[in-house]
């Protein structure tokens, strides 16, 4: 598959603490990737890096042949990669709908409100409340669905199903499928990897701020020993 967000030998800082240390890796357009490892190895760390909130950085991002290493950020969303922080960063005050319709649309391409709400029917029984009366599932198909009406074709993930009740970390799942059916093209921070293995193609493991194996989902049953000794699983 011929990648479409490609990273090479990237490297971050947080002030003086060196926190990637030459992260490589590849997504293919229409790809679900998901990267595994321990709290505090570097996961949210590349994501915030790939989309350009952490600036101290060096090495190689490319989205669809484009360089986004000089790409400010308030322009990233406009080459067609979007960011879903594990905070989610919802409006608490204003109400699902209006929620939906802040962000602009950058892309052709971006879901209109009947789509999001036959995606998300929980957003559109709650459309019109407050993000303070959502739960955290619903507060977590907010951030998702207000990134996808804006056009974008790459959307990274950050620890979507953390804190969530089974029920709504399988509906998180049948979503992410539908994206994927869509030809939606995802890079996916999460540490539950059951879940994972039920949505991503190929995982990446990572430790200490470096990718320390790479295995397709077919691998998954071979790749357990390492898997337990890195994630502890």
């Amino acid at each position: 598959m011929k990648p479409f967000l490609e990273i090479a030998d990237l490297h971050a800082w947080y002030g003086e603490s060196h926190v990637l240390h030459g992260v490589n890796m590849t997504v293919g357009e229409g790809e679900m990737v998901t990267i595994l490892g321990r709290n505090g190895v570097g996961k949210t760390t590349t994501l915030r890096t790939i989309i350009g909130i952490l600036r101290e950085r060096r090495g190689r991002i490319v989205l669809g042949g484009k360089d986004m290493m000089d790409v400010p950020l308030h322009r990233t969303a406009h080459h067609g990669i979007g960011f879903v922080p594990e905070e989610r960063g919802i409006f608490s005050t204003l109400t699902v709908e209006e929620n939906l319709m802040l962000p602009p649309v950058v892309a052709s391409g971006g879901m209109s409100l009947d789509e999001i709400f036959e995606l998300f029917p929980n957003l559109h029984e709650r459309r019109s409340s407050p993000g303070t009366k959502l739960s955290g599932g619903e507060q977590q198909m907010l951030a998702m669905a207000r990134i996808l009406r804006t056009g974008v074709r790459v959307l990274l993930l950050d620890e979507p199903t953390e804190g969530l009740a089974p029920v709504i970390v399988q509906r998180i799942g049948e979503v992410l499928k539908k994206l994927k059916e869509r030809g939606m093209t995802v890079l996916l921070v999460e540490q539950n990897f059951r879940f994972a293995s039920k949505i991503a193609d190929r995982f990446y493991l990572m430790d200490h701020g470096q990718i320390v194996g790479t295995f397709p989902v077919s691998e998954l049953p071979d790749q357990m020993g390492m898997l337990n000794k890195v994630l502890g699983v």
